[in-house]
């Protein structure tokens, strides 16, 4: 038996990876500036130690990529696992415990990351080194990236990884990372929601003119009063409704599990004409299904005047765009221009379209969870975000967010990612670590 302290370290961790987690968000990675070095640093050497192959790749050295890789016997395509270390900051927040302490306290551990996505990182990499310690051969390799900057832009990391060195992801088929796999309770009823699709980020500019002069004439046709118009139009009237075949797929199989009212009332939100009515209907959880079923475009940063005196010519807001997979830029610009009433749009940045969902992980995954967690009804889920899947899918990669975490009803997960107080279960990180090694065991295995 070693004695090598780094190896019983990694063993000691990959048994507990809530411990593993408690130790991630004692580094301070907030991004900017990101420092996510020392992490790496630290996770690097707890793989190295397992005999795991480590190779690092930076655009800066300081903020560098890790990729690791687990031999397969060659049976199966690789499968790619991967995650992010950066976190969001904490500015202007009440925290119960110290957002960098790593508390673990009434089962509960605590901290910046703990569920965005440091909780993650835990779970993937007690599952890689598990199998390295059992001495898994899986069918196909295993690769392990994780990544910086993805808080930002990802131009660090995945984007970085993907367009500089696409040859590391050769052959791989299938992508597992966040966000999906966790539970969410609707009437009573627990539902493993599993995302194969996310919403594309079209970021735009909406100016609006007008005449400009003297604050003291008044200007009753001024471009900041038209852009405020707009703006509201935006909020109430939104954009029109659409019915992406994911987000039909997951209220069917949901409605399939529910009592005949609350049925019928998921069954209507794919009825356009009565979208809304029904949306409004549902409170909270209408809140957090409506982006799923339009594009959405969110003001979030306003330009005009440069003196209070002096009524501006032009107003400005850049629209942060989340469209649906079947959307088109065209026309999401031209129902932009038809609700606003405003027709100078400028595109900024934009992602490419995905390529459309490939299925063929997904009956595996959603059997994992139906044997880890019977009480819970596997459906999948389009993402009304973006994670850094949307690089690899350029490469050809079917992204599935799949972290599992049975969560109580009362931790709502949307509400306490970036915010204060951010948890997770520590029993929930070592159910998903569980799941994942399960995984690995089982991928590439016959149908």
């Amino acid at each position: 038996m070693s004695t090598d302290p780094d190896l019983i370290t990694a063993r000691e961790l990959a048994a507990d990876p809530a411990e593993l987690l408690a130790r991630l968000l004692r580094f301070d990675t907030r991004n900017p500036p990101g420092d996510e070095r020392a992490l790496m640093d630290f996770l690097a050497g707890l793989l190295r130690a397992s005999g795991l192959e480590v190779r690092t790749l930076a655009a800066d050295p300081e903020r560098p990529n890790l990729i690791v890789r687990l031999a397969g016997t060659g049976e199966a395509p690789p499968l790619l696992l991967h995650a992010h270390v950066d976190v969001v900051g904490v500015d202007d927040q009440a925290w119960t415990h110290d957002p960098f302490a790593g508390v673990v306290s009434g089962g509960m551990v605590w901290g910046r990351g703990a569920l965005d996505m440091k909780g993650g990182v835990a779970m993937l990499v007690a599952a890689v080194l598990r199998a390295a310690h059992e001495g898994l051969r899986p069918r196909g390799d295993v690769l392990l990236a994780l990544m910086v900057d993805e808080e930002v832009k990802s131009d660090l990391g995945a984007r970085f990884l993907v367009e500089r060195h696409p040859e590391l992801f050769d052959g791989v088929r299938y992508a597992i990372g966040e966000f999906g796999g966790f539970t969410q309770t609707v009437a009573g009823r627990g539902f493993a929601m599993i995302q194969v699709s996310e919403k594309r980020r079209v970021t735009v500019r909406m100016t609006a003119h007008g005449p400009g002069g003297h604050g003291s004439l008044g200007a009753p046709n001024a471009a900041l009063l038209q852009l405020s118009k707009a703006i509201v139009r935006l909020e109430r009237r939104g954009l029109p409704v659409q019915v992406d075949p994911v987000t039909a797929r997951m209220v069917e199989g949901m409605a399939a599990e529910l009592p005949r009212p609350q049925a019928a009332a998921l069954s209507g939100l794919l009825r356009p004409p009565a979208t809304r009515t029904i949306l409004r209907a549902l409170g909270s959880a209408g809140r957090s299904l409506a982006p799923l079923l339009a594009d959405t475009a969110v003001p979030t940063v306003a330009r005009a005047g440069t003196a209070s005196n002096v009524v501006p010519s032009t107003a400005s807001v850049v629209l942060d765009g989340r469209i649906l997979p079947g959307s088109t830029t065209d026309g999401f610009l031209a129902a932009l221009r038809k609700v606003t009433g405003l027709s100078d749009l400028e595109v900024l940045e934009e992602d490419p379209p995905a390529g459309p969902v490939d299925w063929g992980l997904y009956d595996q995954l959603a059997g994992l969870l139906r044997v880890a967690d019977p009480a819970s009804t596997p459906v999948p889920m389009l993402l009304a975000g973006v994670t850094d899947g949307r690089f690899f899918s350029r490469l050809g990669i079917q992204h599935y967010g799949f972290l599992p975490m049975p969560l109580p009803p009362d931790l709502h997960l949307p509400s306490l990612i970036h915010a204060a107080d951010e948890r997770v279960p520590a029993a929930a990180i070592a159910f998903g670590t569980t799941v994942l090694t399960d995984l690995l065991r089982q991928y590439g295995q016959p149908a």
